[in-house]
């Protein structure tokens, strides 16, 4: 199926290359001459091994040949060189330029087969020059709509930035320890929202495979924590995708998962193994994170937690119509489930 289609792409664009000599008038009025001439010697050979008759045997093909390769203007001239031909050499009076009812209804009718086969693919090739130039224009588009959200993308990052600054400079002005850290927090999360960002918006608009984006975001938090002893595994099949509407939400739930894994779970350590698993359930897709850390109190009551990274997945996995839980043991499983 894909040769199948790279053949007919490859073919149509060697279809609207024709006329060869569009830019070239003159090779391409030689070349009509040249092969008219190729036709009538044709013509003669053919002569000795067909009945009697059939005058434009030979030069009908070469007028379509010309028109198709040269264009029009060439193929018109075709077409009179080979009528010419055909009158004075294959219809009687043969060698004589005689005119008489008979012969003039045979002209017309060639003259009328000419026109039809050089107004067919005059409007062919036209309508293939208007769809190179809609192919052109569309690769301009694509261009430039790549550069605009090239653009877009640097704007966003910088206002980021901006903003974490902001929050920077705000901080040097609070004495209180909480305030500080929920500035913190929020500086943190926000540079996790600008690295998301990044890695899942394409100018393209196709779908976020979720194997490689895991690996990524997986690698960039860790690194970004400090603990070199950390490890990460991904267990995801490669034909799960979810188009970026449905993944900003659930990477910005993996990447709570992993920072309260990498803050909490491993909190006073520094090797341990975060795995995160992506499997389809049914109608639904099933994504674990699950740490070999402390694991979680076992009074813990999500329910009841006041942690806002708990809150916040919850909501964004109810945005997403799904559901999100935390669970203990051998450490800590959180588990979000999405329709699928």
């Amino acid at each position: 199926m894909i040769a199948e289609q790279t053949l007919n792409r490859a073919g149509a664009r060697l279809l609207e290359r024709f006329p060869l000599s569009r830019d070239r008038p003159v090779i391409g009025y030689a070349c009509a001459l040249l092969i008219s001439v190729a036709a009538l010697l044709m013509r003669f050979v053919a002569g000795n091994v067909m009945a009697t008759g059939f005058p434009y045997v030979g030069f009908f093909p070469a007028v379509i040949v010309v028109t198709f390769i040269c264009g029009t203007g060439p193929g018109i001239l075709a077409g009179v060189l080979c009528g010419v031909f055909a009158w004075y050499f294959f219809i009687p009076p043969f060698e004589a330029f005689k005119m008489s009812p008979a012969v003039a209804l045979t002209l017309i009718f060639y003259a009328v087969v000419v026109a039809i086969n050089i107004l067919v693919l005059y409007w062919m090739q036209v309508a293939n020059a208007r769809v190179r130039a809609e192919r052109e224009r569309n690769r301009e588009l694509a261009e430039r709509s790549n550069l605009l959200f090239r653009e877009l993308q640097h704007r966003v990052s910088n206002n980021l930035q901006v903003v974490g600054g902001l929050l920077a400079l705000q901080k040097r002005e609070v004495t209180d320890q909480r305030a500080k850290q929920a500035i913190d927090e929020a500086s943190r999360r926000l540079g996790l929202i600008g690295r998301i960002h990044r890695q899942l918006y394409d100018p393209s608009g196709e779908q976020m495979q979720l194997t490689g984006f895991l690996h990524q975001l997986a690698a960039d938090l860790i690194d970004t924590s400090g603990k070199t002893g950390l490890a990460y595994a991904v267990e995801a099949r490669d034909d799960i995708v979810l188009p970026a509407d449905a993944a900003v939400p659930m990477a910005l739930i993996v990447a709570e998962s992993i920072s309260n894994a990498i803050e909490h779970g491993f909190v006073g350590r520094d090797r341990g193994l975060i795995t995160l698993g992506v499997d389809r359930r049914g109608d639904h897709v099933e994504v674990t994170i699950i740490d070999n850390g402390v694991g979680i109190p076992a009074d813990f009551d999500p329910a009841t937690s006041d942690s806002l990274g708990l809150r916040l997945a919850q909501m964004l996995a109810l945005q997403l119509s799904g559901e999100f839980t935390l669970s203990g043991g051998a450490g800590t499983t959180a588990k979000l489930t999405i329709p699928f």
